[in-house]
């Protein structure tokens, strides 16, 4: 059986199990106050509506492709450059199933090579929609919009997030402490490109040991089928935009 066939399996079995559930609790008890916390609870505890779409598109949750690998989806919070939650009610990361079985195998050759350490998963598939959300947030910011494009991609194009081929992450110590980076994910300037570690190096703007740990997380994504972008350390993208776009086509 193959991951996303599993995956829906488990889907279905743990909605079937809630309804079950709910409907037993409902002819034991029966009072309208129960029975609305009861439904409050059932809320909780399903797949919103957002993921489910990614699910039916072909989509696997990347826990279930590999569930050493962590996740804190930066733009379903307020620790971004905008400052924002666009993301809603996405809170866990998607990603082609192709793609999700690349970072899980990254996942376990970082766990062979640096036993204790995880990836941490700041963003992974983003549906075209959020993609508009992302791109309309960047008014509040008083950005030009000539400009938005070097913060954000047009939705009308997309980005290889729109097409389920990118990930953006990190990776924690055995504390569950991110690495020291040099940057912050999201950090728009040189100090956060790769083709620029050298340079920033030579003038003491980046150490030895936060190149070091850049390289940590290139080596095992770069080994797990993934290429690095020369202007973000955090982003890896795993085939093309225009080879993205013709396999798999935009996540609605």
């Amino acid at each position: 059986m193959n991951i996303f066939a599993a995956h829906c399996r488990d889907i279905h079995f743990f909605m079937l199990k809630k309804v079950i559930f709910l409907g037993l609790l409902l002819l034991v008890f029966g009072s309208t106050s129960f029975a609305q916390e009861l439904k409050k609870e059932w809320n909780r505890n399903t797949i919103p509506d957002i993921e489910q779409k990614m699910i039916i598109q072909g989509l696997i949750d990347v826990q279930k492709a590999n569930p050493d690998i962590l996740v804190e989806l930066k733009y379903a919070t307020t620790d971004n450059f905008m400052r924002k939650n666009v993301y809603e009610d996405l809170t866990r990361a998607y990603l082609q199933p192709e793609m999700a079985k690349r970072l899980a195998k990254a996942a376990t050759l970082l766990k062979q090579s640096k036993p204790g350490y995880q990836l941490l998963v700041y963003d992974a598939a983003r549906p075209n929609s959020v993609q508009y959300n992302l791109w309309n947030a960047l008014d509040d910011l008083k950005i030009p919009a000539k400009s938005k494009t070097q913060y954000v991609a047009d939705p009308k194009i997309g980005s290889n997030h729109n097409f389920g081929c990118a990930v953006d992450l990190t990776v924690v110590d055995e504390k569950g402490k991110p690495l020291d980076m040099g940057t912050s994910f999201d950090f728009f300037g040189p100090l956060a490109y790769p083709r620029s570690e050298q340079e920033m190096l030579k003038k003491g703007k980046l150490t030895q040991k936060q190149i070091e740990n850049r390289q940590i997380l290139r080596k095992v994504m770069t080994q797990a089928g993934f290429k690095t972008n020369t202007t973000e350390w955090w982003h890896f993208d795993g085939m093309s935009k225009s080879q993205a776009r013709a396999r798999y086509g935009m996540i609605k």
